[in-house]
């Protein structure tokens, strides 16, 4: 089949997108459009569903409406393209140059644009981003104020100086995503995995950050509200145990002092608010871990969990005792006989400062080993409670012991 030239195929459309749709189904030609200079050209409306449109230069051109369902789009040139409302579901535009193109209210469900251009393209209000990959992209500048870019792929992604607000980014894959000077205000961020992101002078004011994994992460000089949401942050990577800290900036840093020994001493001046709690936390029991920490939260005290859902490392005795050192003191659930490993066993006679305060569900199995530590006088009695809203009521008194007890650490 021969080469199709420019001059054809404006023939073919200068009638309009109907005159082009009904050639198009009867022509096998719009298959081979590869390469084809198409700038400033008029396309408004027009089928190019499955078309291959490889390395084809449409810069300035009008593509309003037009359908690239599933079209073959790596490497074209889009620049400054009018791509509003146009339909790229399920198109391939790896290494495409989207640069101030308009993407507003565009289709990009399940495409492909990793390592795409898209600096300073505007995608205001693009809704249909789902499963969309935009991995090592370049979307620095981008506006995407109020963009649905939840469970997207963003791996390594530039998006500096970037305009997300009130964009919906949670569940999205962030790891080492460049958020360098990002306008993230009132955008949610729930579940995202930020490992290894950049986060530096980006405005989080009144974002949402619950659940994130934050490990690795760089944040530093980052503007917050009141109303910014910190909380259930994961500090450990996937195939660790699971910490989580309620503030970003807090949350590096005692990553830092669980893995640098020689910095852990000056925590002992900021120990007097963090309450460790320690379990197995299965589903039934997640209801009252929630419950636990909110109230905590409420007393001014800062909750760090740790859970053992994950088989225990050599480095775990090591990560319990750093950790029990900066608290004020620790909780301990035994309601599930599994839930304290022995490694707790060899921490608690190291700790000496640390009050131990045990809870159990009345009627659970006990746990045996947890009975010998009773000999320490920084174990306190184990509490008993009959549910979840009982042990909230009364919390104040449960906690009281250990509270009276870490004071009179403090100042001996």
């Amino acid at each position: 089949m021969e080469e199709i030239k420019k001059e054809e195929l404006l023939k073919i459309l200068k009638d309009g997108a109907k005159a082009w749709n009904h050639w198009r189904s009867r022509s096998e030609y719009f298959k081979k459009f590869w390469g084809v200079d198409l700038t400033e050209t008029n396309m408004s409306g027009v089928c190019l569903k499955k078309v291959n449109l490889s390395q084809t230069d449409l810069s300035r051109s009008d593509l309003s409406g037009t359908d690239f369902g599933e079209a073959n789009l790596r490497y074209a040139d889009l620049r400054r393209a009018d791509l509003s409302k146009t339909n790229l579901s399920d198109a391939d535009l790896t290494g495409a140059d989207l640069g101030e193109a308009n993407l507003k209210m565009t289709n990009l469900s399940r495409a492909n644009l990793s390592e795409a251009n898209l600096n300073e393209a505007a995608l205001i209000n693009a809704s249909h981003l789902n499963e969309a990959v935009f991995d090592r992209a370049n979307l620095s500048d981008a506006d995407l104020t109020g963009v649905n870019l939840s469970l997207t792929s963003l791996s390594g992604a530039d998006l500096s100086e970037a305009n997300l607000n009130k964009a919906n980014l949670s569940g999205a894959n962030l790891n080492k995503t460049n958020l360098r000077g990002a306008n993230l205000s009132k955008a949610n961020l729930s579940g995202a995995d930020l490992s290894g992101a950049v986060v530096i002078k980006s405005n989080l004011k009144n974002a949402k950050l619950t659940s994130c994994r934050v490990y690795g992460i760089s944040a530093w000089d980052i503007e917050f509200s009141e109303n910014t949401e910190q909380r259930d942050l994961i500090i450990t990577p996937h195939d660790q145990p699971t910490i989580t800290i309620d503030n970003l900036e807090v949350a590096q840093f005692i990553y830092l002092l669980l893995k640098n020994e020689k910095v852990r001493h000056i925590f002992d001046a900021i120990k007097s608010k963090v309450v460790l709690i320690l379990g197995r936390f299965t589903k039934d029991r997640k209801a009252v871990l929630d419950a636990l920490r909110e109230e905590l939260r409420r007393m001014n005290l800062t909750p760090v969990l740790f859970d053992f859902d994950k088989p225990a490392s050599r480095d775990l005795t090591g990560t319990i005792e750093t950790l029990s050192r900066m608290s004020r003191f620790i909780i301990a659930d035994l309601t599930d006989p599994s839930s304290i490993p022995q490694e707790l066993a060899t921490i608690v006679p190291l700790l000496r400062t640390t009050p131990i305060l045990p809870l159990r569900l009345v009627g659970s199995s006990g746990y045996r080993m947890f009975d010998d530590l009773t000999a320490y006088n920084w174990v306190l009695k184990v509490h008993e409670y009959k549910d979840g809203t009982t042990l909230i009521s009364t919390l104040p008194v449960v906690i009281a012991p250990a509270n009276e007890m870490a004071e009179k650490f403090r100042q001996a």
